[in-house]
């Protein structure tokens, strides 16, 4: 099995946005197989733990949980994994035996990385990225969904959102870019007033040194972004991957060819959208009722 084919696979399982909460606590017997398995294929080629550290985007504390059996590893952990030991597909086939009891909820893998990310890129098409959403927007969307959830599992829901912008103000600075579509910012999710709350604080985080924000205007004629939004989030270890939401789901792309290509797209996007300074100045007259 290539690396491509490994990463189509990872392609292929998709987790429900709603089970972040949900962690089976004792791995299965197949955790301590799995683990054993990248274990000896470690020590076959003479490597240590830290050796192994250097060429993925995990820490040697991570792999020594996984191949302890006390942690489950995710697919982007295992494709990174099997590609640095050159197994060739058999830790991916080995790992499907962790999820035959049905899918892990691997979004939280991606607020793992995120909050250590070094730089994020983000593309949003139909809702403000949860790292910029007021409380009370963020309570408005989680009021949207469907299946609903209660006021309690809202409120959950909320305060680990608001938690996760704990990665604004964190030292080192991490480097943050967004590009949001004009449909993004005329949705009144919560009614007027959160609205305007909610655009007011986002020029404030445009203020904040670290970030870039841009508008892609519903005038343009040509869009680099029609095929949906995404996420470019580079590790500690310098290494990029994306990340993709979607009804009911979400997705890493960890291979290369999918990383540049998505690399590609982002750039295009940015040259299309408005410039940070027209960007600010087309929120301020949102704001002031001029559009």
């Amino acid at each position: 099995m290539t690396v491509r084919d490994i990463a189509a696979t990872v392609r292929s399982v998709r987790w429900g946005g709603f089970a972040l909460t949900q962690r089976k606590k004792k791995p299965s017997p197949a955790a301590r197989v799995f683990g054993a398995q990248s274990r000896m294929m470690r020590e076959r080629l003479g490597w240590t733990m830290k050796d192994l550290e250097k060429r993925v985007p995990y820490t040697e504390s991570m792999i020594a949980k996984v191949e302890r059996g006390e942690r489950v590893p995710k697919p982007p952990y295992v494709v990174a994994v099997d590609e640095a030991l050159a197994a060739q597909g058999l830790l991916m086939e080995a790992a499907k035996l962790l999820w035959q009891d049905g899918p892990f909820e691997w979004a939280h893998e991606y607020m793992d990385l995120q909050a250590h990310a070094l730089a994020l890129h983000f593309y949003s098409t139909h809702v403000f990225p949860g790292l910029l959403q007021t409380e009370g927007f963020a309570r408005a969307v989680f009021r949207s969904l469907r299946p609903s959830l209660d006021d309690e599992e809202v409120e959950q829901a909320v305060q680990r959102r608001l938690a996760t912008q704990q990665l604004l103000s964190r030292k080192p600075a991490p480097r943050l870019h967004f590009v949001l579509e004009e449909a993004v910012l005329r949705k009144p999710l919560g009614g007027n007033e959160v609205w305007q709350a909610q655009l007011q604080h986002v020029l404030e985080c445009a203020a904040l040194h670290n970030l870039q924000l841009q508008v892609m205007p519903n005038s343009r004629e040509t869009n680099a972004g029609v095929d949906g939004p995404f996420v470019l989030l580079e590790t500690p270890n310098h290494c990029t991957i994306a990340y993709v939401e979607g009804q009911r789901g979400s997705y890493f792309l960890p291979d290369p060819d999918d990383v540049s290509a998505l690399s590609h797209a982002y750039g295009t996007i940015q040259s299309q959208a408005l410039d940070p300074e027209a960007s600010v100045a087309f929120i301020k007259r949102l704001l002031a009722g001029d559009q």
